[in-house]
């Protein structure tokens, strides 16, 4: 039995998928798209070959939050200089850079190697309803385990 490897041939149909994360919770959100960008769901996946699908993330600005993590739960960045450490708030970078936090949310879930920086490049992420990737057709999926239970 020899050890199955993607070749060219299966890497080039690759999928366009459309999410609506209206009302959805971003932690959950983020990690279905993340297993798509990675291509965890395909019979094909390997470890060391990017495998996943192009996503494209609508109604961002509309993603929701549990209970006060929206408050308190921060967002960091570091310059490299003493006293460079910069905080804001998930609800301040909803309010400003909604697309800024659902990518760099993902960003921390993908590997931090070549594989993670090719996925990174197929997501796509718009605040309205509307997005110029129409001429892709999209497939539209629902992900009923991230919405939120009203």
């Amino acid at each position: 039995m020899t050890t199955f490897s993607p070749s060219l041939k299966d890497l080039q149909n690759r999928q366009w998928l459309e999410i609506d994360a209206t009302g959805m919770t971003l932690g959950r959100l983020a990690t279905e798209v993340a297993l798509r960008l990675r291509g965890k769901h395909k019979p094909i996946f390997a470890p060391h070959v990017d495998t996943g699908d192009h996503v494209i993330v609508v109604n961002i600005d509309q993603v929701h939050f549990d209970a006060k993590k929206a408050d308190e739960k921060m967002f960091y960045r570091y310059s490299g200089y003493p006293g460079g450490m910069r905080s804001r708030s998930y609800k301040d970078l909803l309010a400003t850079k909604p697309e800024q936090l659902l990518r760099d949310v993902v960003k921390g879930m993908l590997p931090k190697n070549h594989v993670g920086r090719a996925a990174i490049k197929k997501l796509k992420v718009y605040t309205g309803p509307a997005h110029p990737h129409v001429a892709q057709s999209p497939v539209k999926i629902d992900l009923p385990q991230a919405r939120r239970a009203s």
